[in-house]
C-alpha cells in the first residue's frame, strides 16, 4: 500500500534500518488530547489575555477578507491577509500564519456542515444567516502554537509561550501524573491555548501507539440507550435514571434562572455553564472503562451499534427531542473506541436495525416482540428477556458475523 495513503489514515509509517527500503514498518496510534493548567502570575495571565484578543481581533479581520474575496484556501489567503495582519496587530510570523489557518479551518468546518445538511435546507433562515455573514471569533477563543512558539520544560513543569508582549518563560503548569507523563513522552504537533471561566489550560496533542488486536474470542454486545446508557451482552446494565435526573434538574434550574434577568441570575447560569457536560463526560468515562476492561479480561472484542445520523432519522414528539437531543450516544462509543485501541481490544460497528425487535434465541423479527421498553417476549418461540439485553446479544452476534466476513482469510 501508499506509504502516503498509510499516513492519510492514521497511520506512522517507517521504513525498518536493518531491511530492504521498501520494506514498510506500520504502526497504528491513537491519537488523543491532553489538558494542562497553566498557573501564570497575574502579570503573565494579562499578557496572554492580551494576545488571545489580538489573533482574534486579526483572525475577524481575515475572515471578513475572505467572505469579501470568496478565498478561503490557506495560500490564497495569505497573500491578501498575511502582511496586513502582522504589521497591525505586531504579530510574529508564525503567529499571523496560525491565525490564517484558523480562519480557513473554521469555513471549510462551515462548508462541511453545510454540505451534511446540519444547518437545515437550502432557503432556510438558519442556513441563509449561517452564508450571509463572515464567521467571527471571541475575543477569548483559543489561538494554536507549534513548537517554534511553545516550548515544554517537563522537568520543571513550566512552559515558554509567545505573547504581544514578547516571550513569556516559566509559565507554570499542572495536571494529573498519567497525563503529565504522556505528554512528555508522545507529545506531537500543536496545542491550543485556551482561557475558560477565567483559567488558562493548554491542549496538546498525543500520538500513543495502540496494542495491536488479538483476534477476538466472540464479542461483547453493547445497546446504547437513555433509560439505560449501555447495556451489555453479559447483562449487565447501566441505567440512566441518575444522569437524566441530572440533566432534567439543571433544565429546571437554567429556565428559572434566565426567567429572573437578574445580575444575580446571570451569575449563577455563568457559574453552572457545562457542569451537566462535564457531569455526563465523568459517567460516560466510567461505563467505558467498564465495558473495555470486561472484554480484554475475557478476551473478547466490542460490538457497537452505528448510530450515526440517528437524531434526523427518527420523529418524535416535541416533549422527547430535548431528551433525544442531549444523548450522548457518539461521546460514549468514542470514549470506547479509544480506551479499546489502548487496551488492544477489537471494536467493530454494527448496523442496528431491528436489534430490538429481533429475538436474540430464534431470529424472528417482530414489532409486537417487544410490547414495551422493558420487555422482550417472542412471539413465534416464546423466549423473553430484558429488552436491552436481548438487543445487546443481538449486536454481539452481529459483530461475530462482521468480523467473520472482514477478515475472512
Amino acid at each position: 500500500m501508499d506509504r502516503k495513503l498509510l499516513a492519510q489514515r492514521g497511520y506512522r509509517v517507517r521504513v525498518s534500518p536493518r531491511c530492504d527500503m521498501n520494506l514498510l514498518i506500520v504502526c497504528s496510534i491513537v491519537k488523543l488530547v491532553v489538558q494542562v493548567k497553566l498557573l501564570p502570575t497575574p502579570q503573565q495571565a494579562a499578557a496572554l489575555e492580551a494576545t488571545l484578543d489580538a489573533v482574534n481581533r486579526a483572525a475577524n479581520l481575515v475572515a471578513a477578507l475572505a467572505f469579501q474575496r470568496r478565498c478561503f484556501r490557506n495560500f490564497d489567503l495569505r497573500r491578501h491577509a498575511y502582511d496586513q495582519i502582522k504589521a497591525e496587530f505586531a504579530l510574529a510570523a508564525q503567529a499571523a500564519q496560525h491565525v490564517i489557518k484558523k480562519v480557513c479551518d473554521a469555513y471549510r468546518t462551515l462548508h462541511a456542515h453545510l454540505a451534511a445538511g446540519n444547518l437545515g435546507r437550502p432557503g432556510s433562515r438558519r442556513r441563509v444567516k449561517a452564508v450571509a455573514k463572515p464567521v467571527s471569533f471571541r475575543p477569548l477563543a483559543a489561538q494554536p502554537y507549534d513548537d517554534r512558539c511553545l516550548s515544554w520544560q517537563h522537568e520543571a513543569r513550566t512552559v515558554s509561550i509567545w505573547t504581544i508582549g514578547g516571550r513569556l518563560k516559566g509559565v507554570a503548569f499542572t495536571g494529573s501524573e498519567e497525563h503529565l507523563a504522556l505528554l512528555a513522552a508522545h507529545r506531537r504537533g500543536e496545542s491550543d491555548l485556551v482561557c475558560r471561566d477565567g483559567m488558562w489550560f493548554l491542549h496538546a496533542t498525543i500520538e500513543v501507539p495502540d496494542v495491536p488486536a488479538a483476534a477476538p474470542e466472540g464479542f461483547l454486545g453493547v445497546d446504547l440507550g437513555i433509560a439505560n446508557i449501555a447495556t451489555t451482552s453479559d447483562g449487565a446494565r447501566r441505567s440512566g435514571k441518575g444522569l437524566n435526573a441530572v440533566r432534567h434538574r439543571h433544565r429546571r434550574l437554567r429556565r428559572r434562572l434566565q426567567a429572573k434577568r437578574t445580575k444575580s441570575a446571570k451569575r449563577l447560569l455563568k457559574k453552572r455553564r457545562r457542569a451537566e457536560a462535564r457531569f455526563a463526560a465523568g459517567t460516560n468515562h466510567v461505563i467505558a472503562k467498564q465495558i473495555v476492561t470486561e472484554a480484554e479480561r475475557t478476551g473478547r472484542g466490542i460490538a457497537l451499534e452505528d448510530l450515526q445520523g440517528i437524531r434526523e432519522r427518527v420523529r418524535l414528539r416535541k416533549p422527547q427531542r430535548v431528551t433525544l437531543h442531549a444523548w450522548s450516544f457518539h461521546q460514549l462509543g468514542s470514549f470506547i473506541s479509544y480506551k479499546a485501541a489502548r487496551a488492544g481490544v477489537a471494536v467493530i460497528h454494527v448496523d442496528p436495525s431491528y436489534t430490538s425487535q429481533q429475538c436474540s434465541a430464534c431470529g424472528h423479527v417482530d414489532r409486537r416482540n417487544r410490547p414495551n421498553q422493558e420487555t422482550f417476549s417472542c412471539t413465534s418461540c416464546g423466549f423473553a428477556e430484558h429488552a436491552d439485553v436481548n438487543a445487546a446479544r443481538n449486536i454481539a452476534s452481529r459483530g461475530e458475523t462482521g468480523w467473520a466476513v472482514s477478515h475472512a482469510a
